[in-house]
């Protein structure tokens, strides 16, 4: 296991139900985290990545390394039901270059072939209070 020194940034890479926590270093490429990225989501979810608990719909993990992966900003880091904005970065772009910060939400996408960067449509799903509610309710009415 490498040891996390402190240039390194934990960053929560979300998409649908999941969100990666990743440690990556401030001053490292955006080619690099990539890689480390695709590594992971290919090894925790040989099946894809699920987009709802609502929905069976998965997105399948690409195989291929050469695919193009885009990156989301929240609006508003307090409350990531507002969206978010296409991080345009070079594969050579450093984390600490494009603002990022220590425990950031970083939403991330892949563009099929023939897509454009502003095509990119980032799926996170933000549970809100209201879910929660209703999940208790239903646990509670379930067991009456």
């Amino acid at each position: 296991m490498s040891q996390v020194d402190a240039t390194d940034y934990s960053i929560r890479f979300k998409y649908g139900v999941h969100t990666i926590l990743l440690f990556v270093d401030s001053l490292q490429s955006f080619s690099a985290i990539n890689k480390s990225l695709l590594e992971v989501l290919r090894e925790r979810f040989p099946n894809g990545l699920k987009i709802s608990p609502a929905l069976s719909d998965v997105t399948p993990v690409p195989t291929s390394d050469d695919v193009r992966i885009v990156y989301g900003l929240p609006n508003n880091v307090n409350d990531l039901s507002q969206g978010w904005k296409i991080l345009r970065i070079d594969d050579d772009d450093k984390p600490v270059s494009k603002g990022l910060k220590d425990n950031i939400p970083v939403a991330f996408a892949f563009l099929a072939d023939g897509e454009e960067l502003d095509d990119a449509q980032f799926l996170v799903d933000v549970p809100t209070l209201d879910d929660e509610y209703e999940d208790e309710l239903g646990s509670v009415s379930g067991r009456m």
